[in-house]
């Protein structure tokens, strides 16, 4: 199927199968890796882009759902070596360990602080429990997500 994608500021058209899904899409044709493949189910995030400003995930959407739409990926944050100020939130307060989670999970901070510009804790919680991470207890992602919020307002 004929597919025309905004991906990270940039149209691409593709030509799909109609079960090709978003995360293969964007790992396997456009070699943007940083979303990862996870559970395959839907449930741990590992693969949250942004679709028109929404995190998504990856592997339960088909690329032919995003024709005409907009996606951002973790590739599209910094630049440069010029990391944007979630990235940084996330390093200066120790919220990355192995990796792996840490784009989804920096994907859906990003939509929750353009949606709430000053989330508290409760909230931040709510909005990112659709992400997994098996290497930390979430207390320093809490934090870099506050510090985030802070550093954007």
């Amino acid at each position: 199927m004929k597919t025309k994608i905004m991906i990270n500021n940039r149209i691409r058209e593709f030509d799909v199968p109609p079960q090709t899904l978003l995360l293969n899409l964007l790992r396997d044709e456009l070699d943007l890796t940083g979303a990862k493949y996870g559970c395959g189910i839907g449930e741990c995030g590992a693969c949250t882009v942004l679709l028109d400003g929404k995190p998504v995930l990856g592997c339960m959407t088909l690329a032919v759902e995003c024709d005409g739409k907009s996606v951002e990926t973790i590739e599209n944050l910094s630049e440069g070596e010029i990391l944007h100020p979630i990235q940084e939130s996330y390093i200066e307060e120790g919220a990355v360990q192995c990796g792996f989670c840490t784009p989804g999970f920096i994907m859906t901070t990003k939509a929750l602080l353009e949606e709430n510009p000053s989330p508290e804790e409760e909230e931040i919680r709510e909005y990112l429990k659709g992400n997994i991470c098996r290497c930390t207890g979430y207390v320093n992602i809490v934090k870099a997500v506050q510090k985030a919020a802070e550093k954007m307002r």
